[in-house]
């Protein structure tokens, strides 16, 4: 069956969140949450190349319109994460380098600096995972942190994922620096 005619929910819910995907109108919280973590977004260049500068409104529109086609199309599937009480933007998540044959992807994360430290990142990533290895019956999923950013390595961990390897000088830095990345997976 083609991807494209998978029935898959826009979003999915946690006990504190609501996960969904991009919708046009999101840009605007999508930009203020990403300007207000931008600093800590930037200490990881090669893993997160997107957060090297800062976006405008218009570009984070054009992402969360994107991400919303993308969705539809199966190419990718991003999510946005919500708080349930108070509705508020706290980061992102979602699937990503999807291979509906193999039944496997990547997920990646990040979350609003005001939100962290509370375990929003870590429901958020099981719940993506939960949902990928159970309603899309995905066999794996990989995790790819950099190295040094611990944060992510343990939510990864918390999640459930398992350390597999240390891809060393596997990306290259906007400065031309070689970073090693992190290797985990969650198989079913």
């Amino acid at each position: 069956m083609s991807a494209i005619l998978l029935d898959i929910p826009d979003q999915i819910e946690s006990r504190r969140l609501i996960l969904r995907s991009p919708m046009p109108g999101d840009g605007p919280a999508v930009h203020s949450g990403v300007v207000a973590t931008l600093e800590q977004l930037r200490a990881w260049p090669a893993s997160m190349p997107w957060a090297q500068a800062e976006p405008s409104v218009e570009a984070s529109e054009t992402f969360c319109r994107q991400g919303r086609v993308d969705y539809l199309a199966r190419k990718n599937l991003p999510m946005l994460l919500f708080l349930k009480e108070g509705g508020h933007f706290i980061g992102a998540s979602g699937l990503h380098a999807i291979h509906w044959k193999h039944k496997q992807a990547e997920i990646g994360y990040w979350c609003h600096r005001a939100w962290q430290g509370q375990g929003l990142i870590g429901e958020a990533v099981k719940a993506v995972s939960d949902f990928a290895l159970t309603r899309l019956q995905f066999r794996r999923l990989s995790c790819l942190p950099d190295t040094l950013n611990l944060d992510s390595r343990r939510v990864a961990e918390r999640a459930g994922f398992q350390l597999e390897g240390i891809l060393r000088n596997e990306r290259i830095a906007p400065d031309g620096s070689m970073r090693d990345t992190a290797l985990y997976a969650l198989t079913n």
